[in-house]
């Protein structure tokens, strides 16, 4: 809601006399908080609802967040605007402790994310990881009552619900490198909708969505999933895109590694670096992992995209 209020108010600032209603709805994925998404259906049940309402007229635009966006939408269905990104960091959320490094042996560490359940065990394997879902006071409220010795959740939404001082520790890209798309919102629209997307225009940042495409190509390229530990993060240094991949097994024993660069501000290049860091994942052995972890979930591996895609 917070996102689509913020949405709401730059469109009222960009035209003062446009109505802009928010139509409020619940997700398969906000009402199924017993299992980890991996578990039920993966990032699709967030957005499947918003796009029926697309479809059939209730509403014009569905504001996501990005890194809940499945890597490929349905037909007739198009991201047209990707917003300034906030910051894309894992956080460390605990009453007691002021990092992870402090934890004793045998604490209790929620997450909701396969992507952070591997870091944490690749790094601390004497903590004990155990799943969290919910929306951020159902996590902070099971870690105030004691259930949980620290939780890790994307700073972005902390910071945009005005609970940054719940954050005791922000976890570099060294530490948790984060997920495609993570800190950014995206707003999906019917194809061919070029009025509403003209509209929509001022609001769309360059520098995010190249940086946020080239992360969803190397998951779109691997069939990236709920299923799989997979991170991607770009970011902008002197003028180039760089950007790190990552794919590693659950228990973080196997961990691959790539990265690469592209020194042109364009969502074309953006997709080639993608492509080009997700094919060096794949020669060291990224869809091994892939397959296995998607087999023993029961998931169907989509196939990999070209550059062309």
């Amino acid at each position: 809601m917070w996102q689509a209020e913020h949405v709401q108010f730059a469109l009222h600032k960009l035209y003062p006399s446009c109505d802009v209603k928010i139509l409020g709805m619940t997700t398969r994925g906000d009402q199924i908080l017993d299992r980890t998404l991996s578990k039920v259906g993966g990032k699709g049940l967030f957005v499947k609802e918003l796009e029926a309402a697309l479809a059939d007229g209730r509403a014009d635009l569905a504001v996501h967040s990005l890194k809940d966006v499945p890597m490929e939408l349905p037909d007739g269905f198009t991201l047209s605007t990707i917003l300034e990104r906030e910051d894309p960091r894992d956080a460390f959320v605990s009453p007691h402790f002021a990092s992870l490094a402090e934890l004793p042996h045998g604490s209790v560490v929620g997450t909701s994310s396969l992507r952070r359940e591997a870091m944490l065990r690749m790094h601390f394997p004497h903590l004990d990881v155990r799943p969290l879902r919910g929306n951020l006071d159902t996590r902070l409220g099971k870690l105030d009552r004691g259930d949980y010795a620290a939780i890790i959740l994307a700073a972005a939404g902390l910071i945009r619900l005005g609970l940054e001082s719940r954050i005791r520790a922000y976890l570099s890209p060294e530490e948790s490198l984060p997920a495609a798309g993570q800190g950014a919102l995206g707003i999906e629209i019917r194809a061919g909708r070029e009025d509403l997307a003209a509209w929509l225009a001022p609001l769309h940042h360059e520098a995010t969505a190249a940086a946020v495409e080239a992360e969803r190509m190397v998951s779109r390229s691997l069939g990236g999933s709920c299923e799989v530990p997979l991170a991607a993060y770009a970011e902008w240094r002197e003028g180039a895109l760089h950007l790190r991949g990552c794919v590693s097994t659950v228990d973080g024993t196997r961990v691959l590694r790539a990265e690469g660069s592209s020194s042109a501000a364009n969502v074309e290049a953006a997709l080639d670096l993608g492509a080009r860091v997700s094919a060096e994942l794949e020669t060291q052995g990224a869809m091994d992992i892939v397959r296995e972890l998607s087999t023993a979930s029961g998931a169907r591996i989509p196939p990999a995209a070209t550059p062309a895609d």
